[in-house]
């Protein structure tokens, strides 16, 4: 199917808004929508604590954890359903053991998003944290990496691609260094659903941890973590309900088996629902087209911002290194009030960091038109 030239804008909400903000939260397919709608209506004709509710509940679990698994490629019960990518991470960073000779490796300080920087930050009286040199677009030597491993390193945590500069970091290769040797996390906040169907077979990590509002165009409060069956072992839950774990007499409990190990309480069952049915809507283009369609309207936007005088552009120039961020200043404006003022036009984009430095950042997803991206460049030129 061929995406670039197919306008699915009514597939969702009419707005006289331009949104480029889909690398913070995206928008949700109508028919997502009246997933929700639907679920909640027949959830309350039921009785949402009765004994219906739960064959119905069970299902849907069952059909989110199915649908991620294939996008994922990976095993339906590896997939740990949370509320954000932060509960992943946070999942692993508290779950490992540490003793005084141990190390993690993470990467760029200043250049990284919080929630995958506070979480390893936080373990400094435990172990030791090593932080990889980057360069200006956010990418470190491989090199670096193998000279930081030692018999000590109980795990390297990258984010699969940046944030602020869309910078997609080599994963598979760096798979390929660590697999069965060192436990390997990704942060795939900003890849799922944007650049094409992933394989976490090929990249060999062991945990992976997104959310379901970016990229997958799903409801806020919907995450998902991957753990790796074999890998879960490596991390003790620190948190315990009834749904993760049982009483063998009236004083030892054991934790049960993926993906019951991680989910502690009521899950978001609206929010699985109406990201299920996004995630299908987004299937049904084909992951790889909407990555297509992703690539052309960010290249599109960096060739069009070049012709304006006192542009400056940050990330790769290889769109093949990035995702569908485009990230911008203007030499003499303020990037905040760059934002506000196309805001006033009913332009959303967004102000992030590159270290401490203030960018603009723009981020199409696939709903998104040539026609809409030229409007935006019209109105930059004139501010």
């Amino acid at each position: 199917m061929n995406l670039v030239s197919k306008d699915i804008s009514e597939d969702f909400p009419k707005s006289d808004k331009i949104y480029l903000n889909n690398a913070s939260v995206s928008l949700m397919p109508l028919q997502s929508i009246e997933a929700m709608k639907e679920f909640l209506i027949s959830y309350n004709s039921i009785g949402p604590d009765s004994k219906d509710s739960e064959p119905f509940i069970s299902e849907k679990l069952k059909n989110v954890r199915k649908i991620i698994s294939k996008i994922i490629s990976c095993q339906p019960d590896e997939v740990v359903l949370t509320q954000s990518t932060t509960d992943g991470i946070n999942i692993v960073a508290n779950g490992l053991s540490f003793n005084d000779k141990s190390n993690i490796i993470i990467r760029g300080m200043g250049h990284e998003h919080h929630s995958n920087l506070y979480p390893w930050l936080k373990l400094k009286e435990k172990t030791s944290i090593k932080n990889l040199t980057i360069d200006e677009n956010g990418f470190f030597k491989l090199d670096d990496l193998e000279s930081f491993i030692d018999d000590n390193t109980k795990l390297v945590a990258l984010s699969h691609a940046l944030y602020n500069t869309g910078s997609i970091l080599p994963i598979k290769e760096i798979g390929k260094i660590l697999h069965d040797k060192i436990p390997f996390f990704i942060d795939s906040a900003q890849t799922i659903g944007c650049i094409g169907e992933i394989d976490v077979s090929e990249i060999k990590c062991n945990f992976m941890s997104f959310n379901g509002s970016k990229w997958l165009c799903g409801p806020m409060g919907t995450g998902l973590f991957y753990c790796n069956k074999k890998s879960s072992k490596l991390l003790e839950p620190k948190t315990i309900g009834g749904e993760s774990a049982i009483i063998n007499d009236d004083s030892n409990f054991a934790f049960k088996e993926l993906p019951d190990k991680f989910q502690t309480g009521f899950r978001n069952y609206v929010g699985i629902v109406g990201l299920e049915a996004s995630v299908r809507y987004m299937v049904k283009f084909g992951l790889n087209n909407i990555h297509k369609k992703n690539q052309y309207l960010s290249n599109l936007f960096r060739e069009e911002l070049l012709k304006i005088p006192n542009i400056i552009l940050y990330g790769p120039e290889n769109p093949n290194d990035r995702t569908s961020i485009v990230s911008f200043n203007i030499k003499g404006l303020d990037s905040q009030k760059i934002v506000d003022k196309l805001e006033k036009q009913n332009i959303i984009l967004a102000v992030r960091e590159i270290m401490e430095k203030k960018i603009v950042r723009a981020s199409p997803h696939f709903f998104n038109t040539e026609s809409e991206i030229l409007q935006v460049i019209d109105a930059i030129k004139k501010l």
